[in-house]
């Protein structure tokens, strides 16, 4: 990255907001998936829609590759950066535009957490519904990125269902408009392609999210069980009996024991802990709740514990929100991995993973939504021990290939990234992939919009692997033959 290309930037967004500094650049090395790093060349901080326009309208011209970035919370190395290239931090875009309580509709830039939403509606008696463990500090044009979920995710969907429209830069620099204020708009829907597609095809600049009136009623409890199988198959009966609660979330013992070293919830001791929360009307609430208690007695729950009151719940979901974090108080390291399975096959799949810990030799904390079957797998390791870290790695890809086995997915709500795009083929045919690829070729042809994320190479648009890149000139026939 020259000289004039590193002045021009500072034009556009102040000195200041320009960083090339070694030290600096550290902060910018990786996403919340530690073990995956790489050194940008620069990171620019823009203020506004125009500023983000501005700077990739100059990347491009330059064929300089650029990372979106927003709080670093994600967990698939979705904003690693690119060697040579540029990140561009969206931290500063930070406003909440509009707040419209009659229509359900608030508009943020992509900087505003993810929590800031639902506290700026709080008053008003609603809420914003995908609540990711990371809720705190991620950011909402993440959460777009990724397509987050959370623990509600069951009953109230992703952050697909929650998106109404975008403002987002093209990789060439033109600025566009996608849906709008309405629940659905005419035409392909370019929105559901858009949220997902983890930086590849644009960067988002302005969202319009809808909120949700909060419900009359909430119950939650905690069981406790002997063993995973029986909490397995609570969620297999509680569906089977045409109950969709808010959540069903379940924890093995080795994240109980970290959840109880790090916030202290009083978590009974025991293999695995269900917490189910129900939402409504409050007679339909109070109806189906019972019937919730009576299968997890059934199942042979040891404890069952009812909150009786605000307090109480926050207390149980402290335990499970806190537990990726909390991993820390029982190993130096741990690697988040993230695959989906349908729910009749949970007990099977789990059984397998603690298999391979055993086999292994490395510990493995299980935390997941179990009532859509997205697990949350945390490979313990020690990086000061040579070889433990490749372990980790390889004990992960053992663990996807249950979920494909199972019919499963690779991600549930943390993305593809770096860290799993070598693993696409064995989900996906080639052909499928082909088929991705035209389809980020039309909104990049010159791969210069996150590259190497999502796809396994060689499947490229105008991109080469490592700090070496074609013009995008010499791109072009590549694209088209794509």
């Amino acid at each position: 990255m020259d000289a004039a290309f590193v002045s021009e930037l500072r034009r556009i967004v102040g000195t200041e907001h320009v960083l090339d500094d070694a030290l600096e650049l550290l902060t910018y090395e990786c996403d919340a998936l530690p073990h995956l790093r790489e050194s940008p060349a620069a990171v620019v901080l823009p203020a506004s829609a125009a500023e983000v326009q501005a700077v990739v309208r100059l990347c491009a011209r330059h064929g300089v590759p650029f990372v979106a970035r927003g709080h670093g919370t994600g967990l698939s190395g979705g904003a690693l950066p690119v060697p040579g290239g540029l990140v561009i931090a969206l931290a500063r875009l930070n406003r909440v535009l509009d707040v419209d309580i009659p229509n359900q509709r608030v508009t943020v830039e992509p900087g505003v957490t993810n929590l800031e939403i639902t506290k700026q509606v709080a008053p008003f008696g609603c809420y914003y519904a995908p609540d990711p463990s990371s809720q705190q500090v991620c950011s909402i044009g993440g959460n777009v990125a990724e397509n987050s979920g959370g623990a509600h995710c069951l009953k109230y969907g992703f952050t697909t269902h929650h998106v109404l429209g975008v403002e987002a830069v093209l990789p060439d620099g033109e600025l566009i408009h996608i849906g709008g204020t309405l629940v659905d708009t005419p035409g392909p829907d370019l929105l559901g392609l858009l949220i997902g597609s983890e930086g590849t095809l644009a960067i988002v600049t302005k969202i319009i999210v809808r909120i949700l009136r909060r419900p009359e009623a909430v119950q939650t409890l905690l069981a406790a069980f002997d063993t995973i199988d029986a909490g397995g198959a609570v969620v297999s009966d509680v569906i089977g009996a045409g109950i969709i609660p808010a959540a069903i979330e379940m924890m093995d013992a080795l994240a109980i024991k970290a959840a109880e070293a790090a916030v202290h919830p009083n978590f009974p001791p025991a293999d695995t802990v269900l917490i189910v929360e129900l939402d409504g009307p409050a007679s339909e609430v109070k109806a189906l709740f019972g019937l919730v208690h009576a299968i997890c007695e059934r199942r042979g729950a040891t404890t069952i514990e009812v909150a009786q009151n605000d307090e109480q719940r926050a207390r149980i979901w402290r335990g499970r929100k806190a537990a990726f974090a909390a991993m820390g108080r029982v190993s130096p390291n741990y690697y988040v991995q993230d695959g989906v399975v349908p729910r009749t096959r949970l007990p099977e799949v789990l059984n397998r993973i603690r298999q391979l810990e055993a086999r292994s030799g490395l510990r493995i904390g299980n935390v997941f939504h179990a009532g859509d079957g997205n697990l949350h797998p945390l490979i313990c390791y020690d990086e000061r021990v040579p070889g433990e870290a490749d372990k980790a790695v390889d004990v992960a890809a053992e663990i996807l290939s249950y979920c494909i086995d199972a019919g499963g997915s690779l991600t549930g709500e943390h993305g593809i990234g770096a860290d799993k795009s070598q693993y696409m083929p064995t989900m996906f045919t080639a052909e499928d992939l082909d088929l991705m690829q035209r389809v980020r070729c039309a909104f990049d042809p010159h791969g210069l919009s996150n590259p190497g994320k999502v796809f396994p190479t060689p499947r490229l648009c105008g991109e080469v692997p490592g700090p070496y890149r074609q013009h995008p000139a010499e791109a072009a026939g590549l694209a088209e033959r794509l």
